[in-house]
């Protein structure tokens, strides 16, 4: 627990443990101190902080200890938001969040997302499979109900838009997804996503789409022109590019690479090389790193509400909020824009 202050020194103790130093800080009982900052996600009617906690590593390469651990750090610093996928780690993800929010007893405190379409078990998002898919992840989640329900549409076994909808609204009536999210939707399928909403189907209100400073092409283009004419809540994944816009792995190895390792050395290029250093000029700037400044870049973009970011250790975590905090000037948004082209 964070301590702030100056406290008295502690009553007289028959046991070994001596008194208090009469300046020794005490602990201050009340909400983090990031409990304020919220943001509407966009026609929601839900807030969040402006950093999603994502659950990718959770079961895949930190243990349940650690996650939780890293769950903990996130919501000492006001973090109300998680996103997670049936297909993280089989689905391990979902129950080690779901055991985390019934031991912390903050289920109602969180936004829950989930991605849905990419579960072995249950692919797709067909009538029967999307009902099937959303009941798993309610069951590992230990929850009633999904707060953001994200529609994978990079599903192999896609469905008609129509027909997905027409499932999503019976779960929506059910009680078990509050919104609907999309990723892996064309522009156009958005639109006609929103030209059904007319005739009673839900409102997608949330996009995930891959984002960063060095991956826009997915997202600068009608993509981006629709989410705002729509007023979606923009959640990029991918914010730091699998780890590469860290900063800490800028050197090519010749031993056989993990898929990790493969996807951060695809940005070791001129154009790579130029981002890192753009973004150490600024991090050494404003002492901090460049994790931080790559969710500043990303919260500097009026179409973003809150990128989805992963972490494997809680030290992280702090690391990617002092993003928050953080005001890119004009000149250091061009620089970073320059480098990255």
């Amino acid at each position: 627990m964070a301590v702030f202050g100056i406290g008295a020194s502690a009553a007289p103790d028959s046991g070994a443990q001596p008194a208090a130093h009469p300046s020794a800080p005490i602990p201050v009982q009340g909400p983090p101190l990031g409990s304020h900052v919220r943001v509407p996600l966009g026609e929601t009617g839900m807030s969040v902080f402006p950093l999603i906690l994502g659950g990718g590593e959770f079961g895949w390469t930190v243990d349940m200890s650690v996650s939780h651990d890293i769950l903990d750090t996130y919501l000492a610093t006001g973090g109300n938001a998680i996103h997670t996928a049936d297909s993280y780690a089989g689905g391990r993800s979902e129950h080690i969040i779901g055991r985390w929010m019934a031991h912390r007893g903050v289920r109602d405190e969180m936004v829950l997302g989930v991605r849905i379409g990419g579960h072995p078990d249950h692919p797709g998002l067909g009538p029967v499979e999307l009902v099937r898919a959303v009941e798993g992840s309610l069951t590992r989640l230990g929850t009633d109900r999904i707060d953001i329900l994200y529609l994978d549409a990079r599903a192999a076994a896609a469905a008609p838009l129509e027909e997905t909808l027409a499932t999503a609204e019976w779960l929506v009536e059910a009680g078990k997804a509050r919104a609907i999210g999309a990723v892996g939707y064309r522009a156009e399928q958005l639109v006609e996503a929103r030209i059904l909403s007319a005739a009673g189907y839900p409102r997608i209100t949330v996009l995930d789409v891959p984002f960063n400073v060095v991956r826009r092409s997915e997202f600068d283009s009608d993509l981006r022109v629709v989410a705002q004419a729509q007023s979606m809540a923009v959640t990029p994944s991918h914010a730091l590019e699998h780890g590469f816009l860290s900063g800490l792995h800028r050197a090519r190895v010749s031993a056989p690479l993990s898929v990790r390792a493969k996807q951060m050395t695809a940005n070791l290029n001129r154009r790579g090389t130029r981002t890192l250093k753009a973004l150490d000029a600024i991090a050494a700037e404003l002492q901090t790193t460049d994790a931080a400044v790559s969710v500043a870049w990303l919260l500097a973009q009026r179409v973003v509400t809150a990128p989805i970011v992963n972490a494997f250790a809680p030290h992280q975590v702090e690391e990617l909020v002092q993003g928050v905090g953080i005001r890119l000037t004009r000149s250091q948004l061009a620089d970073i824009a320059r480098a990255a082209e």
